[in-house]
């Protein structure tokens, strides 16, 4: 079995439009995986470990399976870090333990970019991003490397100068064009998107009445917008069984899974003024996707491996 570090993934310099269709594979094929819903352990308030496991069946030449783990802890530095574990579900040799979190970050900017071309209005031009962390800034890179021509306004949250590193990590992408904000009303306020990658918000940002029509809200990490589940036209989500528990679920309009739109199963936006939100938590079939094209890509690279064989003998205790 492989050990693949963050260090390794990193190098392989793997493009932001890759990383698009990596995802738009397994939203396009969710329905052949097996997936069941992640387990989360929360054995302390603001903690969490996340267990993701999943097989992608019949996908190139085997099918693939594995776990991600997630955890996160406040006092830690990163908080969150993740882990995952790939297999050839084919016959159970598992092939790597790999470091997550590259991948979290990118095929988590991935989905969030997808929903954007998927559900955002004709016009869009304005998005506000909260959270400026590694997630926002793979959904940015990812959705300026498919709109290379595009013109956007970008609108950030003045914090500690993070808004200011934030746009410089851009400026090389003549159509993003950045201004700050001092209040979360601000933010919303004339966005046609908005995009939440904070990691935790103790309440609602602002009021129904700073979401204008037409606008897309993708809050990657699902809190800060429960007073939208209750008006908004339309709500999707990665996987219902990820958000069948929420407070409001039995109150939405109309409910449908990203996969099922793309697949033509459910409606998705039908007028530039339907309030949308999509609810993308994440689902392992895309890190182990991206984990399986990484690990084809390392397969002849030198790297660290251990041998976990057991006896063959059968009474080895």
């Amino acid at each position: 079995m492989k050990i693949i570090t963050f260090e390794d993934i990193k190098k392989l310099n793997i493009s932001p439009a890759l990383c698009y269709q990596w995802a738009e594979e397994m939203i396009r094929d969710k329905y052949q995986a097996i997936l069941p819903p992640k387990t989360s352990l929360k054995p302390a308030d603001g903690v969490f470990c996340n267990v993701m496991p999943c097989i992608i069946e019949n996908a190139s030449s085997y099918s693939r399976g594995g776990v991600k783990i997630v955890t996160r802890y406040p006092g830690r530095q990163p908080s969150l870090d993740s882990q995952l574990l790939l297999m050839n579900a084919d016959n159970g040799d598992f092939m790597a333990l790999m470091d997550a979190n590259w991948i979290t970050a990118m095929r988590t900017g991935a989905v969030a970019t997808h929903s954007i071309m998927l559900f955002a209005k004709d016009d869009y031009d304005t998005i506000g991003i909260l959270g400026l962390g590694n997630t926002a800034r793979s959904t940015l890179l990812v959705l300026a490397e498919m709109l290379p021509n595009r013109p956007l306004r970008i609108k950030l949250l003045k914090h500690k100068q993070q808004e200011v590193l934030f746009a410089e990590r851009f400026a090389a992408y003549q159509q993003l064009h950045f201004e700050y904000v001092d209040n979360y009303e601000a933010l919303v306020k004339g966005s046609d998107v908005v995009i939440s990658a904070a990691t935790y918000l103790p309440d609602d940002i602002c009021s129904d009445d700073c979401f204008g029509e037409g606008v897309l809200v993708v809050p990657i990490h699902t809190r800060g917008f429960t007073n939208c589940d209750l008006f908004f036209d339309k709500i999707y989500a990665d996987d219902r069984n990820h958000i069948c528990h929420f407070k409001h679920f039995n109150e939405y309009k109309q409910f449908a899974e990203v996969s099922a739109v793309v697949n033509g199963e459910a409606p998705g936006r039908t007028d530039n003024k339907e309030r949308i939100l999509a609810y993308n938590i994440g689902v392992s079939i895309h890190d182990i996707n991206f984990a399986a094209h990484i690990y084809k890509m390392l397969e002849h690279s030198e790297l660290t491996e251990i041998d976990l064989q057991t006896p063959k003998d059968k009474f080895w205790i």
